[in-house]
């Protein structure tokens, strides 16, 4: 199965002079834990999450209202294209622990993918799924060093 068979369309970007506080607003508005930041061409430049605004402004004191997101986001973004394998995806998304993928054709953002779309799209096993989020969060390891 490729991923424009699961991935989410809807996807909102940010520029990278947007506020931090701007795209803090942005997320919470629709709902989402990370935004792709793309240049005036749809190209992607960068990736910002929650856990970035928290960890990258807020603890560091910067001015949410006067940072621009540029300062905080994540530069080497990790994508996929649309005509991608799932099976690609789930494995860049177990090896970099990410839940999130930006879909890209000619460096432009298409889509996203998701864990929760891998989880609510029918042809993904639950096998696959339990195994990526397994690997994402790193479980089996915490559990034998547990032991």
């Amino acid at each position: 199965m490729k991923v424009k068979e699961c991935m989410s369309l809807d996807v909102c970007c940010c520029c990278p002079s947007d506020t931090v506080c701007d795209v803090a607003k942005k997320m919470s508005e629709r709902h989402v834990g990370c935004m792709p930041v793309c240049d005036e061409s749809k190209n992607i430049v960068g990736l910002v999450t929650d856990r970035d605004i928290i960890l990258r402004s807020i603890a560091c004191d910067k001015d949410a209202k006067e940072t621009p997101i540029s300062e905080i986001m994540t530069t080497s973004v990790c994508c996929c294209n649309t005509d991608s394998d799932v099976s690609e995806a789930t494995k860049l998304m177990s090896d970099l622990q990410i839940r999130r993928i930006p879909v890209v054709e000619n460096n432009k953002i298409v889509g996203m993918l998701t864990v929760g779309d891998l989880a609510n799209h029918k042809k993904v096993s639950a096998k696959e799924v339990s195994d990526t989020v397994e690997s994402i969060c790193n479980c089996s390891c915490n559990a034998k060093n547990a032991e």
